[in-house]
């Protein structure tokens, strides 16, 4: 994922976005079916570290990454009654 901007510029660009955020699920491991805005933070910040997965998968989980780390989550609690 490139610089934080562009992820903030990313999900202003598309609300749509934020709404597919909130209702994508880890599709694997411990976590697996959990949403991904409901993954613990060291979690992600592990995948961080260690490299997001390939594909729209790692894009959500960078994007995610991102809000967590800037103290964002709020921005999904609107959303939290539409899944």
């Amino acid at each position: 994922m490139p610089e934080d901007a562009d992820v903030f510029t990313e999900l202003q660009s598309d609300p749509r976005l934020l709404l597919k955020l909130a209702q994508y699920r880890m599709p694997f491991g411990k976590y697996a079916n959990r949403l991904l805005i409901d993954l613990p933070e060291p979690y992600v910040v592990w995948f961080a570290n260690k490299g997001f997965p390939e594909g729209e998968l790692g894009k959500m989980m960078a994007i995610i990454h991102e809000v967590k780390v800037n103290g964002l989550e709020y921005l999904f609690e609107p959303l939290r009654n539409n899944n």
